[in-house]
């Protein structure tokens, strides 16, 4: 039995797609290196503060945190689709 919005795909093209959606994943993970290289050491020469906090403390860990859960969530709408690898049944 299918399940509602699944796509139906042959092993080819369910290999391409777990390659696609592994390979837009690293970039997305060296995006957000990237981020928290920037937001953490970039900013620590800056004087301001965020509820007493240094801007580098509040992006480099709250900051790469929000960005992570943005990605994330424009990842699993856009590019990531929900297929059927051929596991075993659930029911």
């Amino acid at each position: 039995m299918k399940k509602k919005g699944v796509a139906s795909m042959n092993e080819a093209q369910k290999f391409s797609l777990v390659k696609r959606e592994a390979i837009y994943t690293g970039i997305a993970l060296a995006g957000l290196i990237i981020f928290w290289l920037m937001a953490g050491f970039g900013t620590a020469s800056s004087e301001i503060k965020i509820f007493h906090l240094p801007l580098w403390a509040v992006l480099g860990s709250i900051g790469v945190w929000i960005v992570a859960i943005i990605i994330s969530a424009i990842l699993s709408k856009i590019l990531f689709k929900d297929v059927d690898l051929g596991g075993d049944n659930d029911g």
